[in-house]
């Protein structure tokens, strides 16, 4: 068997409001994989064809810069800037413009660093 990506488990304070925000970023629903444990909230399904994203409540508050982060492709930057906004979210200022596209490095909100990304040559991902 092949190792496989099938998630990615963030800490945070509160799982049920990083849950409700990277869904409606995703546009993936709230799972029930942790059952009823208010420590543990899920978006996707490790059953699902992309990664699920798995939040666990931690005592200890975010403490500088995350190492690793996600990258979100956009259709369009200035929309995806907003639309983080408005889902609670928050923008960085850092915008790096190269030749294959755009990067705007952002926060959910818990302060977690993220990117969404338009390119420029977009591949079309629907089915």
């Amino acid at each position: 068997m092949a190792n496989t990506l099938i998630g990615i488990t963030i800490d945070c304070a509160d799982p049920a409001r990083l849950a409700a925000f990277w869904s409606a970023m995703l546009g993936t629903a709230i799972t029930e994989e942790h059952s009823d444990d208010s420590g543990w909230a899920t978006v996707g399904s490790r059953h699902g064809d992309r990664p699920r994203l798995t939040f666990q409540r931690v005592p200890e508050p975010k403490n500088g810069k995350v190492r690793i982060h996600l990258d979100i492709e956009v259709e369009d930057i200035e929309a995806g800037r907003r639309e983080v906004k408005s889902l609670g979210g928050s923008w960085t200022g850092t915008r790096n413009d190269y030749d294959e596209g755009v990067v705007m490095v952002m926060r959910d909100p818990e302060g977690h660093e993220f990117c969404i990304v338009e390119y420029f040559d977009r591949v079309d991902q629907s089915p």
